[in-house]
């Protein structure tokens, strides 16, 4: 019998859309190739029907709403292309897509909370000489399960665009239908690797910069300097929260990895930020919960969902191996709040697994628990000046 909607069940299945052209060519590319999947979850995104279209019918959520877009159009026009392309070629309303980057920023003027559900990813970093890995899960909401894809991308502007003036960007992202690039996990060809954390803060900031439009700009840096300088975002500052987990591949030295919290710019024109440096012989972990900075944390799920998988994942001896990573990243012993997330009725699914092996250039995606399954792909890190090993 043939099966529907959310009868699919987990699809081993990640696509992937090579494209190259403006911002807008490639978002309509990628809305274009993609239009059935962006649709779908337009329709059936509970978060958007339920929270932020509500929200956005109001005086309050529409001023909150302009006041956004004023601000992205200043600083990230070239985003906003972006945007309206997938949205154009997607054949779907762009203020619908915009929503889902605002996120519950929208909320915020009529002090409603969002889905209190226990969201979140969580992140490992080993910065060992023989394994240097970047290791995340990529959990969302269950209507996101099956509702995702690759871009790889090649950008050419022929003038300096944004507030960063950048001329050319190419990357890889994996991405939500019908959201930019570099929210989940993400490399360029400048040699940068990273992975997102959300974060629930309860000081949103209406009209400030959404993360998702401040991690896209990462997709643009060379180095470590223009990473901190894109999420402080002078002058303007985020409108809400996230932890990004990051390393270069080509960084002079001995090789780093970090950690930045990121947080609201409230009474501020920039983002707090905090940022931690894990130094050869050491490994980090994070979810979704502020491990530094001394902010208000709202989602009283996701905070004890946060604390559980960080408690187990610390249970384990160090990670030593690309073997390890993966069994902490599919580990299932806790009664509820497990680190790979897919029961049966869960509002939050781990929708894939991503591992970066740093000293051998590739990036395995699973769609599915990665203790028991073989990766999806295997991706190659390809970098705009490879340096000869």
């Amino acid at each position: 019998m043939p099966v529907t909607g959310s009868d699919i069940g987990r699809r081993q299945s990640i696509p992937i859309l090579y494209t190259k052209g403006t911002h807008y060519e490639v978002g309509f590319d990628v809305g274009r190739t993609f239009g059935s999947l962006i649709q779908s979850f337009v329709n059936s995104s509970e978060a958007l029907n339920q929270e932020y279209l509500p929200a956005y019918n109001t005086t309050e959520g529409k001023e909150a709403y302009e006041a956004t877009l004023n601000n992205l159009i200043r600083n990230f026009p070239q985003y906003i292309k972006e945007l309206e392309g997938i949205a154009d070629g997607a054949k779907v309303p762009f203020y619908k897509l915009l929503l889902l980057h605002i996120d519950d920023v929208i909320l915020k003027p009529q002090n409603k909370e969002g889905l209190k559900q226990p969201t979140g990813c969580s992140s490992i970093a080993l910065n060992l000489k023989d394994h240097a890995i970047l290791g995340h899960t990529e959990d969302a909401l269950s209507d996101t399960l099956n509702h995702f894809y690759f871009v790889s991308a090649h950008i050419i502007s022929d003038k300096p665009q944004g507030r960063w003036n950048v001329k050319e960007e190419k990357f890889t992202s994996l991405c939500y239908a019908g959201h930019l690039p570099g929210y989940t996990m993400n490399y360029n060809h400048h040699g940068l690797v990273f992975s997102i954390n959300t974060i629930s803060a309860t000081n949103l900031q209406p009209g400030k910069t959404p993360r998702h439009f401040l991690t896209r700009a990462m997709l643009g840096a060379e180095n470590f300097l223009q990473v901190q300088q894109i999420l402080r975002d002078s002058g303007v500052g985020a409108a809400d929260a996230c932890s990004v987990n990051l390393t270069f591949l080509q960084q002079d030295g001995d090789r780093v990895f970090h950690n930045i919290e990121v947080g609201p710019a409230v009474n501020s024109s920039e983002s707090q930020l905090s940022a931690l440096t894990i130094s050869p012989g050491e490994d980090f972990i994070h979810t979704n919960e502020y491990q530094r900075l001394p902010l208000d944390q709202a989602n009283e799920m996701m905070l004890l969902s946060s604390k559980c998988r960080s408690e187990t994942l610390k249970n384990y001896h160090p990670p030593s191996s690309f073997e390890d990573v993966v069994k902490m990243l599919g580990d299932t012993s806790h009664p509820e709040q497990k680190v790979f997330r897919d029961q049966p009725n869960d509002y939050v699914k781990t929708i894939a697994v991503g591992i970066f092996d740093c000293n051998n250039k590739t990036w395995s995606l699973y769609s599915d628990n990665p203790i028991y399954n073989e990766p999806l792909v295997v991706l190659p890190l390809l970098l705009k000046n490879p340096k000869s090993n």
